[in-house]
């Protein structure tokens, strides 16, 4: 039966899903439905709460700011949350990433980095559009973000709006030389603009994690070859792998960054690109036709960017590292108890991500147990939503031992009912 409502949720087959749960309030790591019953966040509402729904100082500065300015075109014009956080920002990266273009989600900080790279080699006057990617990538759903994505049942019937990308094979463990190999290749064979890459983690395509020293060693070559470098921090970023940005862990700065998710604290949503000097100075010009021609109409929204702001102050002020390095040490120890249960493959974790494999009949994203899976963590009050087979937990910095233990002690009970 079609659900009585008219609103089109996302990434939801309504014919085989039940109604949406109605939210009424967060505090925390938990969310309160409508009559009552509490949920634990153990994914952070896709991955963007940090230190937990409704955090008080970022409440408090989104509500000052809407008493003195909500919004106001960003062409031409601009505000004072606009101009500190782009300076803190700057401040906080990785060293010489000295731009700072805003827009209002993951997905578009992606388009909006492909097309810096695109027009600094074009400016430039040099013949580079070749982009290179992951195997098993996911960049988010706008016409760029999918193309440089993985192809198959995200994206098929929008195939003939997709520009073609070259892959790198992923680098699996023991099989990293293949993917370095492959992308040595490419940028010898010319004509490449850029590699993008999530660093250290896959998301949506699996929580597949790899190695710093591939990371360091994945931007060495296109150093070497001239190629820009785009990391994909919109999910790693803010903490999630165990530092603030992941390719700290590599010790490497990328060409063009795109961060999200986190930057507000999960209130509201807020994305930026951070370039280096020379991508800005290809695009500045007396010739106005080199001007970087990318909006939305909420661009840098005041609001947004006071939340943003407040959270960074929260970073400041709270011992928020010391919550990550604890919730990392309580998922290892809980971890352990699956690294020997057959039921289970891949087990596995980086920094506050952990994630394992159910094995039982297909895998992937379109594995059949994937609803049953996501449906039983939901009767037992856990917002946990797998990716087909593999389960994953990415919880608020402010859990506790005892929310944890609730979900891993679920992982156990459904795994008895399917094995």
């Amino acid at each position: 039966m079609k659900s009585t409502s008219p609103v089109w949720h996302p990434f939801t087959q309504h014919a085989v899903q039940p109604e949406a749960t109605l939210i009424a309030r967060g505090e925390g790591a938990w969310l309160e439905t409508a009559d009552g019953r509490r949920i634990f966040d153990a994914i952070s509402s896709w991955w963007v709460v940090t230190h937990g729904h409704r955090h008080p100082h970022i409440v408090r500065a989104i509500k000052d700011q809407a008493d003195r300015l909500d919004q106001v075109i960003f062409a031409g014009f601009t505000h004072a949350p606009a101009e500190q956080l782009a300076r803190r920002l700057v401040a906080i990266t990785p060293p010489e990433l000295d731009y700072v273009f805003f827009s209002d989600s993951g997905s578009t900080s992606v388009e909006v980095a492909l097309k810096m790279a695109l027009g600094f080699w074009r400016h430039r006057g040099e013949n580079r559009s070749r982009i290179l990617a992951l195997q098993d990538a996911y960049h988010g759903d706008t016409i760029g973000g999918m193309s440089v994505g993985e192809r198959g049942v995200f994206n098929a019937p929008y195939d003939p709006l997709l520009f073609q990308v070259d892959r790198l094979p992923f680098p699996s463990a023991d099989h990293e030389q293949a993917t370095l190999d492959a992308l040595q290749t490419a940028c010898r064979n010319g004509g490449v603009a850029a590699l993008i890459a999530e660093p250290l983690i896959l998301g949506a395509g699996g929580m597949l994690i790899y190695p710093p020293w591939v990371l360091a060693e994945m931007k060495r070559i296109c150093q070497a070859h001239g190629v820009l470098f785009i990391a994909d921090e919109v999910m790693t970023g803010w903490g999630r792998t165990g530092t603030l940005f992941a390719c700290e862990q590599a010790g490497i700065t990328p060409d063009i960054a795109c961060y999200s998710k986190g930057l507000t604290g999960g209130s509201l949503p807020l994305a930026v690109t951070l370039c280096r000097a020379d991508i800005f100075d290809a695009h500045y010009s007396t010739d106005r036709t080199r001007t970087f021609f990318h909006s939305s109409s909420y661009t840098a929204n005041p609001i947004a960017c006071a939340a943003a702001l407040a959270n960074l102050e929260i970073w400041d002020t709270e011992p928020v590292m010391e919550r990550i390095t604890r919730l990392a040490s309580w998922h290892a120890t809980r971890l352990d108890r699956f690294r020997d249960d057959r039921r289970f493959k891949n087990v596995r974790q980086i920094g506050t991500i952990a994630a394992l494999d159910v094995v039982a009949g297909d895998a992937g994203y379109m594995a059949n147990i994937g609803p049953s899976l996501h449906q039983s963590f939901r009767e037992r009050g856990l917002l946990v939503r797998p990716l087909g087979n593999t389960i994953y937990l990415m919880p608020p910095y402010c859990s506790s031992e005892a929310d944890l233990d609730l979900v891993y002690d679920a992982i156990g009970e459904i795994a008895d009912g399917i094995g």
